[in-house]
């Protein structure tokens, strides 16, 4: 890993030098570190560290844009040189360049300067979930537990030049009790939450899921978590709302801006200086300010994401929703902070069938949005609490129509990758078993 000094001359280095031969260059550099170990069963594993840097180079030249990466640094010559050649065969398209600098004010998000990466803390951290795990009469398979910190650079030929800290952990735990099981994470940018619950919750999982009740196929009112709306919405809303999509006619919504498509209560957004996500951002990959992004207001689709080479390919305007599927990856449209509001209520007052999560939710068809899934670890709920567990069953449905109504959304905002989302109450939903 390099020194930092030496990165932000290599940078400078790789932006001089492609200036000589291309309109632009963008510089993506990254170092980070990390720290881990493992549970098998209750024992915990030797902790391992590691370190990596890294940086991804973009070039623009008449419009013909070319990426590339390097997990070697040193190396940056030759990362540049690919960038160039790969431009060379690239179709070219409107473009009207990188963004400048401006200047944005306010403390790093997702970063806690005092997190410490230390063996001792991994190690307390799956202590905890042991002791969480004993509440329930469950046997712990496996987990772990986490810590990591990580510096960035985005840095372009148009005198831009941005940097941030960044820090994560992590806890997860699998629990076993009969043939049932239970699995529960968590994750934050700080230590602000309490592992031994994550391992609760594992243990209460599996334990309360043994000796699942039969129900019939049938309408049933039924209630996703956090972790499985999460799930549906990934793989039909989200890619829905995606620009690149919605211009090649791959999405269902892509004609219907302005239009109330779905329940009047409902509100989907991108907010990526909410301090709670785990993706926030004040600028996005390609170093256009973030900003907050109202796709979905009252029920009525009001915007999609855009990136720069979308937006100039298609005539509009960058909403600064690019982000790179890892530290070397080239920028593409995603989201910081997606979050759900509307109606706030309690989603388990009224007897309903509670799902923890689902298995399936790839499979299902982002175009039309009809999908066919798996309930993991369902329940019979009323009163507001857990009254039996149901055996296997299916929910099969379309995602665009059980949006159009709904009972209500939980007033449990869970923080999951980069989405910040409530659980969700749904009218009359198909159970097949």
């Amino acid at each position: 890993m390099m020194r930092w000094w030496a990165a932000v001359e290599t940078i400078e280095k790789i932006i001089r030098d492609g200036q000589k031969r291309v309109d632009e260059v963008e510089v993506c550099y990254f170092e980070g570190r990390s720290i881990s170990a493992d549970l098998k069963r209750e024992k915990i594993g030797y902790a391992t560290g590691s370190q990596s840097s890294g940086l991804s180079i973009r070039v623009i030249d008449h419009g013909m844009i070319g990426a590339s990466s390097t997990n070697n640094p040193e190396k940056w010559s030759e990362c540049l040189n690919a960038a160039i050649k790969s431009a060379n065969f690239a179709t070219p398209q409107p473009w009207g360049g990188l963004p400048a600098p401006v200047v944005m004010e306010g403390k790093p998000l997702c970063y806690d300067s005092t997190l410490e990466l230390a063996a001792s803390t991994v190690s307390s951290l799956l202590k905890a979930l042991i002791e969480g795990a004993s509440h329930h009469p469950s046997s712990v398979t496996s987990g772990s537990a986490g810590l990591s910190e990580s510096k960035s650079i985005l840095a372009n030929s148009n005198d831009l030049w941005y940097s941030r800290p960044t820090t994560m952990t992590s806890v997860s735990l699998e629990t076993i009790s009969g043939q049932s099981t239970g699995y529960e994470f968590n994750n934050s940018c700080s230590l602000d939450y309490d592992a031994s619950a994550v391992g609760e919750k594992a243990s209460f999982l599996a334990s309360h899921s043994v000796n699942g009740r039969d129900i019939s196929t049938g309408r049933y009112d039924v209630v996703l978590s956090p972790v499985a709306f999460a799930q549906l919405l990934g793989n039909v809303l989200i890619p829905a709302l995606n620009g690149r999509n919605v211009q090649a006619g791959r999405s269902r919504l892509g004609n219907m801006l302005g239009e109330g498509m779905f329940d009047p209560s409902l509100c989907f957004y991108d907010d990526p200086v909410n301090e709670r996500g785990l993706a926030g951002a004040r600028w996005d990959a390609e170093g256009t300010p973030a900003q907050r992004v109202d796709f979905v207001k009252n029920g009525v689709v009001g915007a999609f994401a855009y990136d720069l080479k979308t937006a100039y390919r298609y005539g509009k305007k960058s909403t600064g929703n690019a982000t790179r599927s890892g530290p070397g990856g080239a920028p593409g449209i995603g989201h910081h902070n997606f979050m759900a509001d509307g109606k706030r209520i309690s989603v388990c007052e009224e007897r309903a069938i509670y799902v923890h999560d689902v298995v399936g939710a790839h499979t299902a068809n982002p175009m039309s949005g009809d999908f066919s899934v798996e309930l993991s670890n369902p329940f019979m709920v009323d009163g507001g609490s857990f009254e039996y567990p149901v055996r296997k069953a299916m929910l099969s449905g379309n995602v665009f129509d059980m949006l159009k109504e709904i009972g209500g959304l939980g007033k449990d905002d869970r923080c999951l990758g980069t989405s910040i989302l409530p659980s969700i109450r749904l009218n009359k939903q198909q159970i097949i078993v």
